[in-house]
């Protein structure tokens, strides 16, 4: 039970979140918590450990006792804080809870202009967030504050990527349900959120998991299936016997899962693909058009890769010399080389090898190809690696010339790329001309550099020239003498022509694998019938199709999905012919619920369409989406390719989603210090250390350091260079920072601003505990300018220290030139420029004698994007009841933007004795008795009889004075 004093309701919602936030809550049993809020209710709990709950899991489950006690006030002002945080950030994250401030009505005033900025939805993992992800978080919450304050309709919702292996692993392991799994993750990651002022409006929160969400994620898949774009192949796929599903191919690394660590081998299934390749022409050139990272749009372009060649044929040649009817169809971006093909190269899995095998060779081949299927596909096309293959027995003819050219095999070639087969030229091609060195195969120069000796080839060359070697009788065709684009013409216009072949443009882009062998997803709306093995789309109206209650997710071992166990579920009738039938049970991949989330929060609650077109036609595209770079190829294009079916079927206006893309850098762990050791135990300088690794290491603490010029020391022995490295967060390298630990110490707005005062927001950064202090001086500093300090027992007086008077002219243009910057940084994302312009007004602001409220009023109104919680309150205490989120950001007023002050030369009998610094409006008697202050035009003036002044303003002062007479000089 809660108790509480009887005066003040403490609203249950709030008691929801409370046992996960640990930045007012401290979940041990040697701390005592506190929370205060409006009122400064105190509240002590005290929370002892969870049962396990056999039936629905709850966030209330994590709470089983909590006591009452009367908090000791006494005991809390021995913690000495530099500003009390700790009841500033609860009292105004409840309210902006109670009062739903960021809550972005259903229905709104269109006139106004929106900006919609969204986050890339986070996969709730058990491990809740380190301090590298508010980053990007921060980042958006500073944008949507700043666009609310400007009059802009603002749309910042928050939502959870929650389908997936990681809690599909976990149930396997621990027999919890997925689901309870998933809730309890999001269940922290929102109260962790919370704690952070994020200005989310939570009433738009969505989930991939939930059936109201993923009915329209099916719904988009039959819309694929109407329109060919939804289909089933027999494919290779990376097979993981012990996860017991199909892995993406970047869910591979190095021929093992990226969980777990499984071995992953390539067979052939049949699966579902979504023909992505059918848009590869318009994912391209739309690109040019999105205001995203350069470097990202070049990655896209990579990976879609479009090319333009020819694809020919080569007749195979069977062991006695006849030619038979198979053909091997290759593609080539090099047509013009034709003639220098002297071997052809089939990938391990082309269909057409097994018949095309010698008997002698028959399992020589049979061997490569089970080790080959073992490796990943970024393992076989790996440019280091040494290349390996096996000759088939058997040879093809090469169109051009006639002659007999072996076909191997090798890894290297992959089914699917292109046909799965080259015309391998290695004179002209590295790649081949290793593979042709190491096997003895012949190697025919057809291209002559221009300018180059045609009789001295040492290494491959693959750039254009002049075709040498290239002309046969038997063909037809002669390409000598030409150049290498007018021959490549020629060489197509004679395949085609000759029924050879025809032009092609090709991409490296491949459809993309939809299924998964997994529980913990989107099922699939297809049933099969039992008697002819058709696969029928569910009826739109039968949507959401729900996963069923498993037990048992554990894999079948038999390359069944575990969906298959659920019998009563699978089995079923079709509902026009009434014909037995079986749900599919691959289920979706995990990218599906993300490609399209961005519109569902533009409408969370519809349950009659995807997206009302009203409300999509206002909200298109979204402004600024923020997220890691690791998101950079598969996920954006993804969403691309879905949101232009969608766009083609009517449900979506603009053509993009995204118009513009942020990636935010990466925060590394804090640097770890190492110093390298001799086999008797004595310190070597790592500059004098050829291989780490034949050296023992010892990790050094921060205290025993110290910098040397560029480099880390020993303290103790400075002439011991030390290894410093920073490294990306990560449980096993124990440098994971939580930030609720930050923010019990320092508060979420300190931790706000340091996030984003490290450093540009698309660097990537390095954490430093101790750097979080300076920010936090900061606003300690802002908080006693102008609230005032301290008693001795640590209450700060109520209200400011404000005064109702009229700002002076040097005080306008510290606030002006302060709104002006950091409004520019703002809009240009140079969020830590933008702090230290702030820094600069407190810093100018100390030396005032008084402070105007309208002064203040407006510093408070720029701090409150980056530091809300702080800002809220000091708002409350300059006389205002509502919350500040929706005041008008300050304009600079260009007038006082203006440099109004000249450097004024003053002499004395003609000659410049010093300058001083006026007011270009500045009197004649002003001048004179600044000048008469510096310390260097005022020892000429001592005791001297002035006889005249002459002053030109804004450009000299000359005082005239009687040598022979003293007097003493009126100040």
């Amino acid at each position: 039970m809660l108790q509480t004093s009887t005066h003040h309701h403490f609203p249950p919602q709030l008691l929801l979140h409370l046992p996960l936030c640990r930045r007012t809550l401290m979940l041990s049993a040697h701390r005592r918590p506190l929370l205060r809020h409006q009122s400064c209710t105190h509240i002590r709990l005290r929370v002892s450990s969870c049962t396990k709950s056999s039936s629905k899991n709850t966030v209330t489950e994590l709470v089983n006792a909590v006591d009452g006690q009367k908090y000791n006030e006494k005991q809390q002002q021995q913690v000495k804080r530099p500003y009390p945080f700790h009841e500033i950030e609860p009292k105004w994250q409840h309210y902006w809870e109670e009062n739903k401030t960021f809550r972005t009505p259903d229905e709104i005033d269109t006139s106004k202009p929106k900006f919609y900025v969204l986050d890339m939805f986070p996969y709730p993992s058990g491990a809740g967030l380190h301090v590298g992800h508010p980053l990007g978080y921060t980042a958006t919450d500073i944008l949507a504050r700043f666009k609310r304050m400007q009059g802009f309709n603002v749309l910042h919702p928050m939502g959870w990527d929650a389908f997936g292996l990681p809690a599909e692993q976990y149930a396997i392991e621990t027999g919890t349900h997925p689901k309870i799994t998933t809730f309890r993750n999001i269940s922290r990651f929102r109260s962790q959120l919370k704690s952070l002022g994020f200005s989310y409006d939570w009433d738009r929160e969505i989930s991939t998991t939930e059936p109201d969400y993923y009915k329209w994620t099916q719904w988009i898949f039959l819309q694929l299936m109407k329109r060919g774009l939804a289909y089933q192949a027999e494919v290779p796929v990376n097979w993981c016997p012990a996860l017991g599903t199909v892995l993406a191919n970047e869910e591979v690394v190095d021929g093992v899962s990226e969980r777990g660590g499984h071995p992953v081998i390539r067979k052939p299934m049949r699966q579902w693909m979504l023909r992505i390749t059918a848009y590869a022409d318009r994912l391209l050139e739309d690109l040019d058009d999105l205001d995203w990272p350069e470097s990202i749009k070049e990655m896209q372009r990579n990976w879609i890769g479009r090319s333009e060649g020819a694809e020919l044929d080569f007749v195979v040649i069977n062991g006695n010399g006849q030619v038979e009817e198979k053909r091997i169809r290759v593609y080539t971006t090099r047509p013009d080389t034709i003639f220098g093909a002297t071997y052809l190269v089939l990938a391990p899995e082309h269909p057409i090898l097994s018949s095309v095998l010698s008997e002698a060779q028959s399992k020589h081949v049979e061997e490569y190809r089970e080790l080959a299927i073992r490796k990943s596909d970024l393992e076989r096309t790996e440019l280091q690696k040494e290349k390996t293959g096996v000759f088939t027995g058997c040879y093809a003819r090469n169109p051009a010339n006639g002659q007999a050219i072996p076909i191997w095999v090798a890894d290297y070639v992959l089914g699917s790329y292109g046909t799965g087969a080259i015309m391998a030229v290695p004179a002209h091609d590295t790649r081949d001309y290793e593979f042709a060195m190491k096997y003895s195969i012949p190697i025919s120069w057809v291209v002559k550099p221009d300018g180059g000796d045609c009789g001295n080839f040492e290494r491959p060359y693959s750039g254009e020239g002049t075709m040498i070697n290239a002309s046969s009788s038997e063909s037809g065709l002669d390409i000598n003498g030409l150049p290498s684009k007018e021959a490549a013409s020629k060489v197509i216009q004679w395949l085609e022509k000759s029924g050879n072949g025809k032009q092609k443009v090709n991409y490296k882009l491949r459809d993309w694998l939809f299924a998964r062998q997994r529980y913990w997803g989107e099922p699939i709306p297809v049933i099969f019938l039992d008697d002819t093995g058709e696969g029928i789309p569910v009826s739109e109206t039968e949507l959401p199709l729900t996963l069923p209650e498993l037990d048992d997710f554990t894999p079948t071992g038999t390359g069944e999905p575990p969906l298959s166990k659920a019998d009563s579920w699978v089995i079923t009738k079709d509902p026009l012919s009434g014909k037995a039938a079986r749900r599919e049970t691959n289920t979706m991949p995990q990218w599906a619920g993300s490609c399209w989330y961005y519109l569902r929060f533009m409408d969370p609650k519809n349950s009659s369409a995807l997206v009302d077109k009203a409300k999509e036609q206002y909200w298109s595209p979204v402004d600024v989406y923020v997220g890691g770079a690791e998101h950079a190829v598969l996920h954006l294009l993804y969403a691309r390719f879905w949101h232009k079916v969608l766009y083609d079927i009517g449900v979506v206006s603009t053509k993009e989603p995204f118009k513009c893309v942020i990636n935010q850098g990466i925060i590394l762990g804090e640097v770890q210090y190492t110093a390298c050791k001799d086999d008797k135990g004595n310190f070597i300088s790592a500059d004098s250390v050829a291989e780490l690794a034949e050296y023992n290491q010892e990790k050094i603490p921060e205290e025993k350091v110290m910098k040397s010029g560029d480099f880390f020391v020993l303290k103790d022995n400075p002439n011991v260079r030390l290894i410093a490295r920073a490294h990306k967060m990560s449980k096993s390298r124990g440098n994971v920072i939580n930030p609720d630990d930050v923010v019990l110490e320092y508060g979420a707005d300190s931790l706000r601003l340091y996030e984003m005062f490290m450093g540009p927001l698309r660097d990537s950064k390095t954490w430093n505990t101790s750097g979080i202090e300076g920010v936090h001086r900061f606003l300690a500093r802002s908080w006693r300018l102008i609230v005032g300090s301290p008693s001795p027992a640590g209450l700060y007086p109520d209200g400011t220290s404000t005064v109702d008077e009229k700002p002076s002219i040097e005080q306008l243009r510290s606030l002006h030139r302060c709104i002006e910057k950091v409004t520019e940084e703002i809009e240009g994302t140079r969020f830590n420029t933008g702090i230290s312009a702030m820094m600069e007004f407190i810093n100018a602001a100390y030396k005032w004698d008084k402070l105007p409220r309208s002064i203040i009023e407006a510093f408070v109104l720029l701090l409150s994007p980056y530091a809300p919680h702080m800002a809220e309150e000091l708002w409350s205490r300059l006389g205002h009841s509502n919350s500040l989120a929706y005041e008008p950001f300050p304009k600079a007023d260009a007038a006082y933007l203006k440099e109004s002050t000249v450097v004024l030369p003053v002499q004395i009998n003609g000659k410049t004795r010093g300058t001083i610094q006026v007011e270009e409006t500045c009197t004649e008697e002003e001048a004179f008795r600044l000048a008469s202050l510096d310390t260097k035009v005022s020892k000429f003036l001592d005791g001297k009889s002035i006889r005249k002044r002459i002053y030109v303003q804004g450009k000299i002062l000359n005082i005239v004075i009687d040598a022979q007479k003293k007097v003493k000089v009126a100040q």
